[in-house]
């Protein structure tokens, strides 16, 4: 019974295919959805429990992201559109959480006063710390409450302040910090460093209580130090040599070589220097999308690649430069060479739903980098906005003419150009809650997705698909259609 075709028979017709171009075919379920295991590698020597990373979009990845994805399981890379020393301070901030988000602090001296109740922002208490900054002693705290009641507002925050405040280890994890909140019966409690005194957190009873209602997280992307782990980008310039080095003594666990086209001199020659000068340390090389490009970087000495040119939603360089592959493709074509190599593959861009996710996964991928999706977040760097009655986020490709005069230009090998031309948009997306929710709700549909095709793994997944059990097929305009919502009048669509 030959039904539907094998993938290598589909993807070597001359067609460049996207993720809504193709659909798998059923096969047969021996096991229930619970028994699918989503761990797999993002590189060579790094183990993530679910196949998910945050991309590095400055809407996209900071702190809050990068705390979020490694708490559950996978691993955020942040950004290099900011100064080293900035960058270096994002992942410092990062790899000093065990806990999975990051509360905006605020921080006086004790000579300083409390002008409005605007000076609190969304924290629930003002820090004094002797130089009013994290990296010094904490000698008392403020609250709302405390300063609503004051007779003369102007006065020094000395004056008023709760002196010696109870703090905790910031070591502590989630659970830690959730009972020692409530055995000492406390609305919010700072966690400080004890090795320098440095404030990193401060987290509240009701932060907790609503961390709780979300589903539980697995396993977090813990590295041989103890910490969160944190994924940086860099260029290939002379002067990103430099950067590294300060990102490496942050603690950064993996580098990616940020570029849309990565099949050159400039990437493979920072390939073998990060290799030589940081020998433990796992390089992404990237972006490609062809068999010859995936080829050439494997050969420099890659612990993983990086797959996806012009197929993000804020992306526009297939459309002005006529270069790049749709992503289904993409995926399949360069997770067959990297195979053979043991290199893992990263499927970026062309993610909206979770039914892509599965699809990068299965057509080979071991992980998929996302950034529309989890742009908007709560842990998406930027301020929330209201357009037209929703709520939005600003959410803009690295290769829109905004992020490039903050430098993101190198990245498509414009730095030096005379005339800049934009490959990407600004846009916005409706706000999506925190992806401490939404992801662990994404992977249970993945799974659901992996039982349909009878597979139990993303191993046994490539396995079915390399050898040819696992069928395909195209599908049409019409077919397409037909696999979404239509023919009503209206709807309401949620996903859980």
């Amino acid at each position: 019974m030959d039904d539907g075709f094998p993938a290598s028979r589909l993807f070597n017709q001359g067609y460049s295919y996207t993720y809504d171009d193709v659909i798998f075919l059923p096969h047969y379920i021996d096991f229930p959805t619970d028994s699918v295991q989503l761990s797999t590698k993002l590189s060579r020597n790094l183990n993530l429990s679910i196949p998910c990373v945050a991309s590095p979009m400055d809407t996209v990845t900071e702190s809050s992201m990068a705390v979020a994805m490694a708490a559950l399981g996978g691993i955020a890379i942040v950004h290099s559109n900011n100064s080293a020393s900035d960058q270096a301070s994002i992942v410092r901030s990062a790899k000093s959480h065990r806990i999975p988000f990051v509360s905006d602090l605020i921080f006086k001296s004790p000579s300083d006063s409390i002008s409005s109740i605007d000076d609190f922002g969304s924290s629930p208490c003002i820090l004094i710390t002797e130089s009013g900054t994290r990296k010094s002693k904490l000698l008392g705290a403020i609250t709302k409450s405390d300063w609503q009641v004051l007779n003369d507002k102007e006065t020094r925050v000395s004056v008023y302040m709760a002196k010696s405040p109870v703090s905790a280890p910031s070591d502590y994890d989630f659970e830690q910090v959730a009972a020692y909140l409530a055995a000492k019966n406390l609305e919010f409690v700072p966690l400080v460093n004890e090795e320098d005194g440095e404030v990193v957190d401060v987290v509240t009873a009701a932060e907790v209580e609503r961390i709780r209602e979300f589903p539980k997280m697995g396993m977090p992307s813990v590295g041989p130090d103890g910490k969160f782990m944190v994924g940086v980008a860099i260029g290939t310039r002379e002067l990103d040599k430099e950067r590294l080095e300060h990102l490496v003594k942050a603690g950064a666990n993996v580098v990616v070589l940020d570029s849309s086209q990565g099949n050159s001199i400039y990437q493979i020659e920072m390939i073998k220097y990060v290799k030589k000068t940081y020998p433990e340390l796992d390089v992404i090389g990237g972006n490609v999308v062809t068999m010859y490009q995936a080829h050439n970087l494997i050969q420099a000495g890659v612990d993983g690649l990086r797959v996806g040119m012009g197929s993000g939603s804020i992306c526009t360089t297939q459309e002005v430069c006529a270069v790049g592959r749709g992503q289904a493709t993409a995926v399949y074509k360069v997770s067959s060479v990297a195979e053979r190599s043991g290199v893992p593959v990263i499927a970026d861009g062309g993610i909206s739903n979770s039914g892509h996710i599965v699809k990068g996964l299965v057509l080979g991928a071991s992980t998929v980098m996302m950034g529309s999706f989890l742009a908007g977040s709560n842990e998406a760097p930027g301020a929330y906005e209201y357009q037209g009655g929703c709520r939005i986020k600003k959410y803009r490709g690295m290769g829109s003419l905004e992020a490039m005069t903050k430098g993101s230009d190198a990245r498509y090998l414009g730095d030096t150009a005379k005339l800049k031309i934009a490959q990407g948009v600004v846009g916005a997306v409706a706000d999506k809650g925190s992806v401490l929710k939404f992801v662990p709700y994404a992977m249970q549909a993945v799974k659901q997705g992996f039982q349909d095709l009878g597979a139990s793994s993303l191993q046994s997944a490539h396995e079915l698909l390399r050898s040819g059990v696992l069928r395909l097929e195209v599908r049409t305009g019409a077919a397409q259609v037909e696999g979404g919502v239509h023919g009503l009048v209206s709807y309401e669509k949620k996903s859980f």
